[in-house]
């Protein structure tokens, strides 16, 4: 029942800066277009089909 008293405040501490860290990223404007990057792979590069770097 001991552990109860420890891992509790972790768990707690833990989903917190996930909470924390969620809200960075939204604010942040890191999920705004999560579009253009998926379509990005799909499209040819020329200058890896002619050998360039």
């Amino acid at each position: 029942m001991s552990v109860v008293y420890i891992m509790l405040p972790v768990a707690l501490l833990l989903a917190g800066v996930g909470v924390v860290a969620f809200c960075w990223a939204v604010r942040d404007g890191q999920l705004d277009d999560l579009d253009s990057e998926a379509a990005r792979l799909l499209e040819d590069d020329e200058d890896a089909r002619i050998g360039r770097s």
